[in-house]
């Protein structure tokens, strides 16, 4: 691979981990140790995320994650415990793929990668709350699934083509961004009910 698409393989890591924080770093490990994710020989070293240990706990989350993520009010407890994790997950899995003997680079893809995997965490677990205030069940395995299958497919894009994955990846956390302030403001009006004039008519 080369800079540019290193680059675009730690921004799809960073912004699916804040979706499924573990199967990513399993994928990115496995596919480091089995040579999918091939890496310049400057940076080979930095094969760190294909230790078997760490590649074992991380399925074991993935495991974890994938149960937990199906049940309602479960999945966002989950995600509270995990707005430190996430972010800060991100940021290292970032600051693996593109590391350098620069500090200033160093920096910038750890601050990127968190960044990017706060921005997508945040986007998960405020749309996971409101589907949370449906009584069934259903919807919230639904969109679990849904966010599981988005999260594969997108991972297996990111190792063929980096580039596509983040532009990807980008656009859905954005739409997932804006999917949830825009129900949230829907959701306060609702909530204040109509405004009543000086002549007692009701406004709307």
């Amino acid at each position: 691979m080369d800079a540019v698409q290193l680059i675009a393989l730690a921004s799809s890591a960073s912004l699916l981990a804040g979706w499924r924080l573990y199967l990513v770093t399993f994928v990115v490990g496995l596919g480091m140790k089995l040579g999918w994710i091939d890496l310049p020989e400057r940076l080979a070293g930095l094969d760190v995320l294909a230790n078997n240990w760490l590649i074992g706990i991380a399925a074991a989350g993935a495991v974890a994650e994938f149960f937990a993520d199906k049940v309602a009010w479960v999945d966002s407890a989950w995600d509270a415990v995990h707005s430190i994790i996430r972010p800060l997950g991100g940021a290292l899995l970032s600051l693996a793929i593109v590391d350098s003997g620069d500090p200033t680079w160093q920096v910038a893809s750890f601050l990127l990668g968190g960044g990017a995997a706060l921005m997508s965490h945040a986007g998960k677990a405020g749309a996971r709350a409101m589907v949370n205030a449906s009584p069934e069940p259903f919807s919230n395995i639904l969109v679990s699934t849904a966010e599981d299958v988005a999260t594969g497919g997108l991972l297996a894009l990111a190792i063929a083509n980096p580039v596509a994955a983040a532009l990807i990846a980008l656009i859905l956390v954005i739409l997932s961004l804006w999917l949830v302030l825009t129900a949230r403001r829907v959701l306060k009006r609702l909530l204040r009910g109509p405004v009543r004039q000086p002549g007692g008519t009701p406004k709307h």
